[in-house]
């Protein structure tokens, strides 16, 4: 599984940071989001499903790998 964040679409809303605080920081710049681990392990499929669907702008993605 693979993460992306686009920090051009992001919000700063830190619902990612605030859920997987492991996997997310925000930017101390402009609070955008900063991604801490882009290939998790795939028991944290649930937590980042949730990360995705909270994020308010759709700046998150998570691409899983066929057959999970």
């Amino acid at each position: 599984m693979r993460i992306t964040a686009d920090r051009e679409v992001c919000c700063s809303a830190g619902q990612c940071a605030l859920i997987a605080p492991d996997l997310f920081d925000q930017s101390d710049e402009d609070g955008s989001v900063v991604l801490l681990d882009a290939q998790p392990d795939t028991g944290r499929l649930d937590v980042l499903r949730e990360v995705v669907s909270r994020c308010p702008t759709g700046a998150i993605r998570v691409e899983e790998d066929p057959g999970v």
